[in-house]
């Protein structure tokens, strides 16, 4: 944890492996920690995440707190060796419509699920927007709630913020589509 630069500790995900036949029978998952640079190494700091799975073919998915969920379009051979599942890259499959937001060069989880109910929303029934404003206190827009480790905090600096910059709604209403904001956007597993 001492470690700074880009290989220092960011967050933790979850890793899960799935089922080559059945996508939505998670087999295994474990949580990982992420480098600030997007490597995921496993929580004794090895820069491989092991399982106790026996050699065989398994989708990989990643999940976070605050971001949509991710997995392989195909399923991957694991074995002995380690492989690298790269879902930063574009050559990487992905399964489903859109599952990843291209920023630059890079592709990055979809975020802003501060509710936790897997739909990116900004208006409507079950948005993930109200919840940023219950956090702060609900009648007072422009209060903040700090130092945090929360899903509401969607941009994650520490800080749940409804209005302003680095105000943590912006991002949601960003990833629906700005100028649609009754969008939702669904997290692409099965």
């Amino acid at each position: 944890m001492a470690v700074t630069g880009n290989d220092a500790i960011e967050d933790w995900v979850v890793v899960e492996l799935r089922n080559a036949t059945t996508p939505s029978q998670v087999l295994y998952s474990k949580a990982a920690l992420i480098q600030r640079d997007g490597d995921v190494i496993d929580t004794d700091g090895d820069a491989y995440v092991s399982t106790p799975l026996a050699a065989g073919n398994y989708y990989v998915a990643l999940r976070h707190r605050n971001h949509l969920g991710v997995m392989t379009s195909t399923s991957r051979a694991l074995a002995m060796t380690p492989i690298t599942v790269d879902f930063r890259s574009a050559a990487t499959g992905c399964y489903g419509t859109t599952p990843r937001a291209q920023v630059g060069s890079v592709y990055c989880l979809w975020g802003g699920d501060g509710n936790g109910n897997g739909t990116l929303g900004y208006i409507g029934t079950n948005n993930d927007r109200d919840p940023i404003l219950t956090a702060i206190g609900g009648t007072t827009p422009n209060n903040t709630l700090g130092p945090v480790y929360d899903r509401r905090d969607v941009n994650m600096d520490g800080v749940i913020r409804y209005v302003g910059a680095n105000n943590d709604r912006d991002p949601i209403l960003t990833n629906v589509g700005s100028t649609t904001p009754n969008n939702t956007r669904t997290q692409q597993l099965p």
